[in-house]
């Protein structure tokens, strides 16, 4: 049965990042998710998240410069030892945090790059990775995203995610599987869930469009939740939206979907 995390990136930004577990716990959330901890000192993150007694449950490997737009580095021939050094500090946080899943985003290709060499770099990089993650027992994690919100976006399908860790050959690679990309993609986001379950380690979730909170566009999330509670789906699911108001006022959905669950 899934559980649900919030996404400390997206909800309660009306107050600092470290307060923002306190505020998680309040809701009623029993874990949490963000981008990236690496601005913070280890310790201070540890002590949120033991203070309000939640588990840590993913965050990003280092991505590049997020502010200047890129979103992640795993794809350039020319950073793969920017890249191994992002891996390096990754394992040192989720040692500490004890965190056991790791995503890494792609990165976003330019237009003069050759997309072959762009791949086989790809490769090497997730083979790596995966490799030193599994040492320490964290899952290593790739997440196709949708080429509206992130035009050029290396990884887009779910469908390419699994052909790259076939590829890959390890057997610490997994799939984080958002609904929000699925559903601007291609949709079928049952269909497509029971295809690569084997695969899939981590769920998100947003509505579409806008992205806000489910019950605010077109995805059915009462159909949806039903059908991976039935499909034995018994991990995370990250609530990765923006809010339509406050996340608190947005939170009605949790309560139904809990509701719905304990009926």
């Amino acid at each position: 049965m899934p559980r649900f995390n919030a996404n400390l990136t997206m909800l309660f930004t009306e107050v600092p990042v470290l307060q923002r577990f306190a505020h998680a716990r309040k809701a009623g959330f029993e874990a949490v998710e963000f981008l990236f901890p690496y601005e913070f000192e280890k310790d201070a993150v540890k002590q949120a998240l033991s203070e309000n007694g939640l588990k840590q449950v993913l965050f990003n490997l280092p991505a590049g410069d997020w502010t200047a737009g890129e979103r992640g580095n795993a794809i350039f021939p020319d950073r793969i030892d920017e890249f191994r050094r992002g891996v390096a500090s990754a394992i040192e946080y989720a040692e500490a945090l004890g965190c056991r899943q790791i995503n890494c985003l792609s990165g976003v290709a330019l237009q003069e790059q050759e997309v072959e060499v762009l791949h086989t770099t790809f490769i090497a990089n997730l083979r790596y990775a995966s490799g030193e993650l599994k040492k320490h027992g964290i899952r290593l994690l790739i997440e196709p995203i949708n080429h509206y919100d992130i035009p050029g976006f290396f990884l887009n399908t779910v469908e390419q995610a699994d052909a790259i860790i076939n590829e890959v050959g390890s057997d610490n690679l997994f799939i984080q599987y958002d609904l929000y990309h699925q559903q601007r993609t291609r949709g079928e986001l049952i269909a497509t869930y029971q295809r690569f379950k084997s695969r899939i380690a981590h769920i998100q979730l947003a509505d579409n469009p806008g992205r806000n909170e489910p019950g605010t566009g077109e995805i059915n999330y009462d159909f949806v939740f039903a059908a991976l509670d039935a499909a034995g789906y018994d991990g995370w699911i990250g609530c990765e939206y923006k809010p339509k108001t406050t996340t608190e006022e947005g939170l009605g959905w949790l309560q139904r979907a809990e509701k719905a669950r304990a009926a």
